[in-house]
């Protein structure tokens, strides 16, 4: 007499066309966990994006309030030596980044003008563009009273030019709008670098410095 085979349990979630109470609360669970995981992955990156707009609103009422300090006296400076506000200005953003570099804000040294004694001049490490390279030099750079005082000390170094060419600067002056003037900067040696002109120009139309000249 054959025996009669006994029918397996199923190993699937079904027992007789039911879920397993065990196996449905492991699916909830796993569902929970990949929407925690999902809401919390969310919920990060809007906190991420949401930090960086507000750092760059911050960062952009900061530079606009910057430009409107500067902006009056560099028109000042205008009327008085005949440099280009947006060069000025321009010149101020770039050497002292926006104010904040340690020799803007300790010696109100806003063009990186550099000094010639002890008893106007600090010590300070600088990056030069030499023969292809960046390297680090130590430079001795002015100090000034107030960023007033930088400004037009930066004025008078471009009419009077320097100690060995008095007509150094002078195609800056000469200069018919703020690209012809920020190229005669590079080509008269002010920056050693190569991108110094194009730096100047991208942030005068990024900001409308240019709004400033007459």
């Amino acid at each position: 007499m054959a025996k009669r085979k006994r029918k397996r349990k199923s190993s699937s979630f079904y027992n007789r066309g039911q879920l397993h109470v065990s196996n449905l609360i492991g699916v909830l669970l796993a569902l929970c966990l990949i929407v925690a995981v999902s809401m919390k992955l969310y919920v990060t990156q809007h906190n991420v994006v949401d930090d960086s707009v507000a750092t760059e609103a911050s960062n952009d009422a900061q530079h606009q309030q910057f430009i409107k300090t500067i902006g009056p006296y560099a028109q000042q400076m205008q009327r008085q030596y005949g440099i280009l506000p947006s060069i000025t200005m321009a010149q101020a953003i770039l050497e002292s980044d926006w104010g904040q570099s340690t020799l803007s804000k300790k010696f109100n040294n806003y063009y990186g003008i550099k000094g010639d004694s002890d008893s106007n001049s600090r010590y300070f490490k600088t990056q030069e563009f030499v023969n292809g390279r960046w390297v680090t030099v130590s430079a001795r750079f002015r100090v000034y009273s107030s960023w007033q005082e930088s400004m037009r000390d930066h004025s008078l170094l471009l009419v009077n030019g320097t100690n060995w060419n008095s007509q150094q600067y002078q195609a800056v002056i000469n200069a018919a709008d703020y690209k012809q003037a920020a190229q005669a900067l590079y080509d008269a040696q002010y920056a050693t670098d190569p991108d110094y002109p194009s730096k100047l120009i991208n942030l005068i139309q990024k900001y409308g410095l240019n709004n400033y000249d007459k």
